[in-house]
């Protein structure tokens, strides 16, 4: 049997990392909420997987820093945002191409980062030894994507919403 993988361990350098992906799906998902409440006419089903998914996310993460365990349950927070977004992509995209572009780039930055958390953390997927480590170039770079996406989707959909420029 293979060893566990640290990203499910109690390891000190990965404590970090997961403080700080705490504080940045606080704030992160916190933003998404708020501008699918201000921007988007859709179900609120859709605000409501994005608001529980906001919630839970840090929740999660805070709570396994105690129990290490529990970071298998960040499935749940990701996939309430990742079928919220796809929801917001399939039925509900506002007319602005900006926005548009906007929460596309996000909802895939979002399934990226899903997938890099189901092929990383939970080895659904064998891990290529050079891409083992929490900390290998391979993966900053796949993080580097992922946030570049989801910020840059944010971006854009702050940009429509506030009309900046005119958009």
């Amino acid at each position: 049997m293979p060893p566990e993988p640290v990203e499910m361990t109690g390891d000190a350098g990965f404590r970090r990392r997961v403080v700080r992906l705490a504080v940045t799906s606080a704030v992160a998902l916190g933003a998404v909420w708020f501008l699918w409440a201000t921007t988007v006419e859709g179900h609120p089903a859709v605000g409501a997987g994005l608001l529980a998914g906001w919630l839970l996310m840090p929740a999660v993460l805070g709570l396994s820093l105690r129990w290490p365990k529990i970071r298998y349950a960040v499935a749940v927070p990701s996939a309430l945002v990742s079928l919220s977004l796809v929801a917001v992509c399939g039925l509900f995209l506002p007319e602005s191409g900006v926005a548009r572009a906007g929460w596309i780039l996000l909802t895939v930055g979002v399934l990226l980062g899903a997938g890099m958390g189901a092929w990383f953390w939970y080895r659904w997927i064998p891990v290529p030894a050079s891409w083992s480590r929490p900390f290998s170039p391979g993966r900053w770079l796949l993080v580097g994507v992922h946030l570049g996406l989801v910020g840059g989707g944010i971006a854009l959909i702050t940009a429509a919403a506030l009309a900046w420029p005119k958009l």
